[in-house]
Parts: C-alpha cells; sequence; structure tokens
C-alpha cells in the first residue's frame, strides 16, 4: 500500500528541538524522509542513504542563439539570460528542479556566492514555500 505524505504541513512543521537553530528548508526535507522511512521500517539503514553524492546546480538562466552567434563570441562577450536580475534561480539536483531561491554572497568569504532558498519544488512541481 502506498503511504503519502503532506509536504506543505511539513515544510511548515516547526524543528522540534527548542535550542536548535533554525534549519534550511532542505535539512527539514531530509529529517523528515528519515523519520518516515525510519517510521515504515522500509529502510534498515536510512544513513547510507543520506550519505549518496548528488550533483547540485543552480542555474542563473539560460539563452538560444544561432552556432554563427556562437562563434562570434569572444572574452567580454555578453550574453543576455532568460532570467532578470532579482528573479529566482532554479536549484537542480540530478536533473531536476527541487527548489528556487535568491543569490547571495557567502558572509563568511565575500569572494563566494551562495543560494537562499525562498521554495521548495514539490514531488509534482508544485511549489511550498
Amino acid at each position: 500500500m502506498a503511504q503519502s505524505f503532506d509536504y506543505e504541513s511539513a515544510a511548515r512543521a516547526p524543528a522540534s528541538d527548542e535550542g536548535h537553530t533554525e534549519t534550511s528548508p532542505l535539512e527539514r526535507l531530509a529529517e523528515i524522509a528519515a523519520r518516515t522511512a525510519e517510521e515504515s521500517g522500509k529502510f534498515a539503514n536510512v544513513d547510507a542513504i543520506l550519505r549518496i553524492p548528488v550533483t547540485m546546480q543552480v542555474v542563473l538562466g539560460s539563452a538560444t542563439i544561432p552556432v554563427a552567434n556562437l562563434m562570434k563570441l569572444g572574452r567580454g562577450a555578453v550574453v543576455p539570460l532568460d532570467h532578470r536580475v532579482g528573479e529566482p534561480v532554479d536549484v537542480v539536483v540530478n536533473g531536476r528542479i527541487v527548489a528556487r531561491g535568491e543569490v547571495v554572497v557567502v558572509e563568511e568569504d565575500n569572494s563566494r556566492f551562495g543560494v537562499s532558498l525562498t521554495e521548495i519544488v514539490g514531488p509534482l512541481g508544485q511549489g511550498d514555500s
């Protein structure tokens, strides 16, 4: 029998530890997945699953240009993307959009960028804020 899961309720659920610092939406989702797996007894070792490496990308935008224009590109060329400044960027894991967020400068190292997640994308493409 298939087990259903209410992603919206889980995303809004507060952290259970009182002194616990606020966790990111993806950390909460991993905790929920671990609890669900443990409760259902379907996975004997959830830790092994949580250690599987995945490829994560942040997509700032895309562009479609003819090959002739591509061949003309050189150092300093600017390629306009379909996303505008201030629009959320897509967070893609193993080829699937899992979240959206805003580009930020990492506080510890001002020479690096990061993404502040603003939305977790549900299993069927719905957004769970």
